[in-house]
């Protein structure tokens, strides 16, 4: 089942007025961290890739603790395939 988001939500990456999440697409919602409340579009995953806690991705962010250019890692949470929780920040 697809998680119906609020059309004001906030999409990591797209930064500009009306930019939030599109009908279609498939969101995870980052938790913790830097980005925390942001919606990640995750359509060219499969399933199984989402919700793999191996996977997840290292996100382009200023506002982690590596400063401009650094990244924040968030992983699939096993208790909740809509979200991702930080792992922590890397250079």
């Amino acid at each position: 089942m697809t998680q119906q988001w609020s059309p004001d939500r906030r999409v990591y990456g797209d930064d500009g007025p009306g930019q939030g999440p599109q009908p279609g697409e498939t969101y995870v919602e980052l938790a913790g961290g830097p980005l925390d409340g942001l919606l990640l579009e995750v359509t060219w995953m499969s399933p199984a890739q989402r919700a793999d806690p191996e996977g997840g991705a290292c996100l382009i962010t200023d506002h982690g603790a590596h400063g401009p250019g650094g990244r924040a890692d968030y992983a699939p949470d096993p208790d909740d395939p809509g979200r991702w929780t930080w792992r922590g920040d890397v250079p």
